[in-house]
């Protein structure tokens, strides 16, 4: 009875992929199925899925169940993204998007957070499903929410860093904050990074890089998806509490006398 409903839709897996840095398509397909992923992003501006002369990634998915998630990568302004992604629902008929508009765009790739609260206020009124990426602060989680998102995406690090989650506290405060589902997205670098997202509390979890640039993408998408059910079943049974001293794992009453 632990499901995974984000905008009326539910999903069998809380692990999302991306389809960005593999060496080919044939190898992104693989490794998605390997995940048991139900969704994959799509950088709509640098992956080709509405072209149907050019080599299609849509084309190595057509035999399955796995749903698109079309995202704004590339996009530095409200203008931009609302834009695409009005050009993509028309070429599509996809509207479950991920809205992204990042601010810097040399260093970090951190998000402009001013920019995405307004495209999402205008894309969820005009009934896009809006998974929104955003930074790891309760606040704008919260104003997210507000404007119409139906999933808030916080980073755990900067986009492909691999560095895994660096403030811990807030995706736990995250997750008091707001009712919508909370997917930890960027910085994800192994399976271990993964299992503690979900042990703290997350919905689900996106993870890019960590698999297209392992040395095995296809066993990495395997051990990503084992680690995101295992996190969430260690949340759902409850840790034990931390404590400073040992505590005798066995019982010390009626002890046989030597």
């Amino acid at each position: 009875m632990d499901k995974l409903i984000i905008g009326g839709i539910e999903f069998s897996s809380r692990l999302i992929v991306g389809s960005g840095k593999y060496k080919d398509y044939k190898i992104t397909r693989e490794a998605t199925l390997a995940s048991n992923a139900d969704m994959i992003t799509i950088a709509v501006r640098r992956v080709n899925i509405t072209d149907n002369k050019s080599e299609n990634l849509l084309d190595y998915f057509k035999d399955t169940n796995i749903k698109f998630l079309p995202n704004s990568a590339g996009c530095t302004t409200c203008n931009e993204a609302v834009g695409l992604f009005r050009l993509v629902r028309e070429a599509t008929g996809i509207n479950t998007i991920k809205l992204e508009i990042i601010g810097d765009t040399n260093k970090t790739l951190y998000p402009d957070v001013l920019e995405t609260l307004k495209a999402c206020e205008i894309l969820s009124k005009e009934g896009f499903i809006v998974f929104a990426y955003s930074n790891d602060d309760p606040i704008m989680a919260k104003k997210l929410e507000d404007s119409g998102a139906s999933a808030v995406m916080p980073l755990a690090a900067p986009i492909g860093s691999g560095l895994g989650i660096q403030n811990k506290y807030n995706i736990i405060f995250i997750k008091e904050a707001i009712k919508v589902p909370v997917i930890v997205d960027a910085g994800v670098g192994c399976a271990s990074d993964a299992a503690i997202a979900m042990e703290l509390g997350a919905d689900g979890v996106l993870s890019n890089s960590a698999i297209a640039l392992s040395s095995n993408p296809i066993l990495m998408a395997e051990a990503m998806r084992d680690a995101v059910i295992a996190g969430r079943k260690s949340y759902l049974a409850g840790r034990i509490p931390k404590k400073p001293y040992a505590t005798a794992s066995s019982p010390i009453d009626g002890l046989v006398q030597l």
